[in-house]
């Protein structure tokens, strides 16, 4: 979809990943896509919870590999309504 944002969020700790990501969708239109990459262990359950509490669809949760910062997470994220 034209216009759709990636976001780094490696390194950073809970809650920033998620508060970013939010910061990120409120500039975002209906059903566009966010794509967040983030290292943080609590994220996978996090973002699952954000996306579920904020109407938003939690498209997709990929393992990328490790890095010096933890484990590399990516989540695919459509703006809900």
């Amino acid at each position: 979809m034209d216009g759709d944002v990636a976001l780094d969020c490696s390194g950073l700790k809970c809650p920033m990943p998620v508060l970013r990501a939010a910061r990120a969708l409120r500039s975002m239109a209906t059903g566009q896509v966010l794509t967040v990459t983030a290292t943080d262990k609590a994220a996978p359950k996090d973002f699952q919870t954000f996306c579920r509490e904020g109407g938003h669809e939690l498209l997709a949760t990929d393992v990328l590999g490790d890095t010096p910062h933890g484990t590399l997470v990516r989540f695919t994220i459509r703006r809900g309504g």
